[in-house]
Parts: C-alpha cells; structure tokens; sequence
C-alpha cells in the first residue's frame, strides 16, 4: 500500500533514518545545515519526513516540522497525507496535532479512495477514529459537506467506514460510527459482494460482536445483496455457525436502541452507556435462548453475579425498581424525579422493528405520573448510611437484587419481568395497563 517507511534512502543521507528513530538532535542539526532537505522525499513512494514521521508516531518532529510550516497536507505517491498515515498506524499524539493544525480530514488518497477516516477504521484505531470525528465537528470542510454526510463518506469502491470496520472485525470502531450517525443499512458498490450492508460483511467475517452492535442498531436481517443474498445465507457459506444462529429471520428479533426519540439523542455520557450496557445485555439474553441446545455456546462471563459490592448490599429496599423488582434504580426521570432501572428504561423506549420508519417516534411518558419524559439523567443510590454511590463507578452486574437477570421476553421488546405487571396501581401510578414498547473479499490495503 506504499507504506514502506523503513526509509530505503537512509544511505543518501541520514534524515529520514533519525525522523523514524525519533533523534530529533540529529534532524534539528541536518536542517539547519540544509534547508531543503524538508522538500527530500524516499525514492519509490516518495515518502517526506513528515509522513515518516506521522507514521511512526514521532510527535516532536512532527511538531517541529510544523513550527518549520510545513503542510500538514502534503501528499506522497499515493496522495495520502500525514494524518492519513498516523491514523493508519494507530498513532493518537500525531493525528490529534496534525487535527489541531489544520489538516484536511477531506483528501481522498489514489489507492481506494479513502480518507483518514476511512483508515482509522480499517485498521481498527478507535481513538483516532473519534478524535477524527470530534475534530469534523468544527471543521471547516466537514461543516460545508454536513458531519452526517462525513461519517458516512464513501471510498472509491462505494464502501462507508462502518462497512470496513465491521468487515475488518472491528466492533469499537463499529460502535463509535454508529453512534455518531452512521447509517447500518448503507449498501455497498463495488466493495465486497455488490450492495452488501455492514450486517453482510459483519457476517462474512464472523465477527460476533460487531453482529450484536449492528442488530442492536437496527440492522435489517432480511435486506438481500445485489445476488439477493441475506446476511444469514453469507454468514452460513463463510461456516459461522454461531453468528448465523443470530442472523437467522425465524429467531427473535433484538432489542434496538431508541435513536429516534428526542431525550435519547440527548442523554449524558453516563446514562448512555449505562443504556447501552443494558441493552447489549439484554439481547446477550435473547442470544443464549437461541444458541440453547445448538453447538455453539457463547463465552462465558468475566464476573461473577454471586460477588456483590457491599455497597449496593446496603441498599435499602426503596432503592429497588418498583417496576421489576429485581434491579437497582440507575436512571432518573426529569422533571418528575422518579427512577428505574436502565432495563425498565429500555423496556419504555426501545422497539424491535428492524426498519427505522416503523419505530416508535412519539416519546414514552414516565409510568408512574404519565408526564412526559424530558430528560434521563443516572440516578443517585442512597444507602442506609446515607451515603451517596455513583452509578457510574458500578458495573452493571452489581447492580442486580437477584442473580438471574430477567430474560428479554421472545418476539417482545418487554422484559418478562415487565409483562407480569399488569398495574402501576401498585407503585402509586395514576394510570393503569402495562407498559408497552412499540414497538468481499479482504481488499488488500
């Protein structure tokens, strides 16, 4: 791919040697001697030292490199750039300085067609790939295309970064371009097998993880390819046994987070991932239903439910969900104030309606005083000392009363615990009835 940084010109002069060791000395002496050696690219590939640098993470030249004023976007052989390079190597210092300086996080490299984003990706370098995003925020390029327009930018062969990542295995990079935005349905062009979607190529991998977070995100199981192929038939050829388990269209379908209603596109950092959490565990549930009495069994987990933190034992019994009963109380309902657990909350919002136009638009109320749901915020738990305990520092697994989590109810968005209660009477609600949900190949880099 024209990576060969190894600098095969190293017996010409020693630059771009002391660029890839880090000797910054010995660049600073060669270019005040010289000048021009900054304008010296390798043979073949035509690497500057600022590419070697960017691609070997050495964030004192590359940032001496820049007071010299130097483009961040100078392009080698390939018309790759700097930050192109530092994203592809994994290197967070220099596409965060190479952000900071202005680098085009628009140029399109002559090999496939790909942007940095398209790199961090690929190669699976999570944190570059959100620092790429958070910088498109505000940039300048970004703002003129629109940020959606950019998560979901397409390289020369019709292939978005959710498509790489998910076929390249990658399910962090998978869940951070989802959550800004990244459309799970995209088909592809050329990449793969013609009009592939991310759940296609997901399943061609056999990547488990990344099936759960596309699922979770409201992949279509049943959308075909250009040869009319669905995800189960190509998980299937490729020999996942596992992941076609899941994929198959006669097994019930996966909780889907809630994206389209409003206080869920403006939840907190914390209570979205203690949403998040909930939600893949729920549907870890409904996976073990279906892999139950099937070969394929899924990994078992590191914790342990029979060990409990002794503060969340000290809670008192009002700080259970008077929905369940079984969890602890993590999300608050703003402007009411009442709480529920995050199983509860997802059993509200979510649906499991893979085809986004048949979600639920219209946002839940609070069940217990029927106001309308303004804002979700974590919960405090208070102990019998008093003592306040932050959600945020407890795993979800020690948040349970019981050691059984309550299974995600077959063909159902409700949790079965959910669908025994029959009256909010009970809890001190106004209303009655029970809540309801409505619901390639690798290319070669």
């Amino acid at each position: 791919m024209g990576q060969g940084l190894s600098c095969g010109s190293s017996h010409e002069h020693g630059l771009f040697s002391a660029v890839q060791f880090g000797e910054l000395v010995t660049v600073r002496t060669l270019l005040e001697r010289d000048p021009n050696l900054l304008h010296q690219t390798t043979v073949y590939d035509r690497q500057s030292a600022f590419h070697i640098a960017a691609a070997n993470g050495q964030i004192e030249i590359l940032s001496m490199l820049l007071d010299r004023s130097v483009s961040p976007d100078l392009l080698n052989r390939h018309k790759q750039t700097p930050l192109m390079l530092a994203a592809m190597h994994g290197k967070i210092s220099c596409v965060q300085k190479l952000l900071q300086a202005g680098a085009n996080i628009l140029m399109f490299d002559s090999l496939h067609g790909r942007t940095c984003l398209h790199y961090a990706a690929y190669y699976g370098h999570a944190d570059c790939l959100q620092a790429i995003l958070s910088a498109a925020h505000s940039s300048p390029v970004a703002v003129s295309w629109g940020f959606a327009r950019f998560v979901n930018i397409r390289d020369g062969r019709g292939a978005t970064p959710l498509h790489l990542a998910a076929r390249q295995r990658r399910p962090d990079c998978v869940h951070i371009l989802l959550d800004n935005g990244a459309l799970v349905c995209a088909s592809t062009g050329g990449y793969g097998f013609p009009g592939s979607t991310p759940l296609h190529l997901a399943a061609r991998g056999g990547s488990l993880d990344c099936i759960r977070k596309l699922l979770a995100w409201g992949a279509d199981r049943l959308q075909r390819d250009a040869s009319g192929r669905i995800p189960y038939l190509v998980a299937l050829k490729n020999k996942h046994g596992a992941c076609a388990a899941l994929l198959d269209p006669s097994s019930a379908e996966p909780l889907v987070w809630p994206s389209p209603l409003k206080f869920i596109s403006e939840l907190n950092q914390e209570a979205k991932v203690l949403l998040e959490q909930a939600l893949m565990e729920a549907n870890r549930e409904r996976e073990k239903n279906i892999l139950k009495g099937t070969t394929y069994l899924l990994p078992s987990p590191s914790h342990s439910d029979d060990a409990v933190d002794d503060n969340i034992s000290e809670a008192s019994d009002t700080g259970l969900c008077c929905i369940c009963f079984d969890q602890v109380c993590t999300i608050e309902v703003q402007d009411c104030g009442h709480q529920m657990c995050a199983q509860c909350t997802l059993a509200l919002c979510c649906h499991n309606k893979p085809n986004p136009t048949t979600a639920c638009l219209t946002a839940p109320v609070c069940p217990f005083c029927r106001s309308s749901i303004a804002r979700l915020v974590v919960a405090k738990i208070k102990t019998d000392n008093d003592a306040d305990i932050d959600i945020g520092d407890i795993s979800s697994s020690k948040l349970r009363r019981s050691r059984r989590f309550r299974n995600c109810s077959e063909g159902s968005s409700s949790f079965k615990g959910l669908s025994a209660v029959n009256s909010f009477g009970k809890m001190g609600g106004r209303g009655s009835g029970r809540i309801s949900a409505e619901s390639e190949w690798v290319d070669k880099p």
